[in-house]
């Protein structure tokens, strides 16, 4: 494990045109990693267009690596189906961040940098870092790959750790 650089709060917000993996329609839950850190969203039942707005934390160390997140629907009876993922790389938001304590940048709401769809992330369209109220916060719609249609929309924030006092 590398230098700690804060907490990674990721809000799980929703999801839109997910398939259908059961008969008529799908009980989606969303699997997020970072690293060997793992956590998960509740199960919406019988919805292709679920609200999960559920709050996942994770630790963020050196090196900074890729979010990545899973789809699946619950079954009872067998094994659980895929029904798509997606990746973010977090170097833009950890980069921002380092940016916005050179800058002091910490009231009101300011946009920081913008993050284009690219080999090293599913997003649908350009995403805005910005600080709100001294929190870095990224909102993004992800592309869930490998499957017929899908998307997910995260928002994620970097709690930085308390700065040490200096001696």
């Amino acid at each position: 494990m590398g230098e700690p650089l804060g907490l990674l709060k990721v809000n799980v917000v929703q999801g839109r045109r997910l398939v259908i993996r059961d008969f008529k329609s799908s009980d989606p839950y969303v699997v997020v990693k970072l690293g060997n850190q793992t956590a998960k969203t509740k199960v919406i039942n019988s919805c292709l267009n679920p609200v999960w707005n559920e709050e996942l934390t994770f630790s963020l160390t050196e090196p900074v690596g890729v979010l990545n997140l899973e789809v699946f629907d619950k079954d009872r009876f067998k094994a659980d189906d895929k029904m798509g993922h997606a990746y973010l790389s977090l170097q833009p938001l950890v980069s921002t961040a380092r940016l916005r304590q050179i800058l002091q940048v910490s009231s009101g709401e300011t946009t920081l940098r913008k993050v284009l769809p690219d080999s090293d992330n599913c997003l649908m369209r350009d995403s805005s870092i910005n600080c709100v109220n001294g929190e870095v916060v990224q909102q993004v719609w992800l592309r869930l790959c490998e499957v017929e249609s899908g998307e997910i929309e995260l928002k994620i924030k970097l709690i930085n750790p308390p700065v040490a006092p200096k001696r």
